[in-house]
């Protein structure tokens, strides 16, 4: 497997949506893990706890949660946390309904079309059908700058697993069931799931993997003080 210089794996880290069914070893994921955890986080605490599914306990667990979602949906099933803001706004706006448009366009799922939304929304809960599915917690009495510390780690293990020529999909939507991940997985109540994600090999024939987003520039969403002069 090759490897992916730092600037390369950033640049070309993605969200994938549709995985090819090849097996990722189990000591590449420690690998990736033991990576990941050299993130920064406050004081050293390493607030992050992390459930890795493979096999027959990934596939039990995509029935469970497709079976909730299926019988009772979101209606019931809500996530401990808001991830969006209540009452959007711009630019947050546009750039969220531009990614969905420009992700459907391109698997020929129509702005009318409810039903290939659906099903394509319902695929999160397959993993994308990525082989390895990980669920990321942390302990409730653990404040926001837990919530960071995850972050970094997330966004650490992400590069490191394109570093070596894998994808990623960080999946919030698995955290609408999170009563269900703790049946299935034994989470405790004092942990609140925060997301899952899919890992594996994209699959390079897949409409949905062309997806290239668009990203603001530094002089958009940075200032710089104090410099000499260009």
């Amino acid at each position: 497997m090759r490897s992916l210089p730092t600037d390369e794996a950033i640049a070309t880290r993605r969200s994938v949506r549709a995985f090819l069914p090849l097996p990722v070893a189990r000591e590449t994921v420690e690998t990736l893990l033991a990576a990941a955890a050299r993130a920064p986080s406050g004081s050293n605490i390493q607030p992050w706890k992390v459930r890795v599914v493979a096999g027959e306990v990934r596939d039990r667990l995509v029935r469970a949660v497709l079976a909730a979602d299926e019988a009772e949906g979101t209606a019931v099933h809500k996530r401990e946390w808001n991830y969006y803001p209540v009452n959007w706004r711009e630019p947050y706006l546009g750039r969220r309904r531009k990614v969905g448009f420009d992700l459907y366009g391109l698997m020929g799922i129509s702005r009318r079309d409810l039903a290939g939304m659906a099903a394509q929304r319902r695929r999160n809960y397959e993993f994308f059908g990525a082989p390895v599915g990980l669920v990321f917690t942390l302990d409730e009495d653990l404040e926001i700058g837990s919530w960071l510390d995850l972050g970094i780690f997330i966004g650490t293990f992400v590069v490191a697993a394109r570093g070596i020529g894998l994808d990623t999909c960080p999946q919030a939507a698995f955290a609408d069931y999170h009563a269900v991940l703790r049946r299935e997985l034994g989470i405790p109540q004092n942990e609140i799931v925060i997301c899952g994600m899919a890992l594996g090999h994209a699959d390079p024939a897949a409409p949905e993997n062309r997806l290239v987003t668009e990203r603001a520039t530094p002089a958009e969403f940075a200032t710089f003080e104090g410099f000499p002069p260009a």
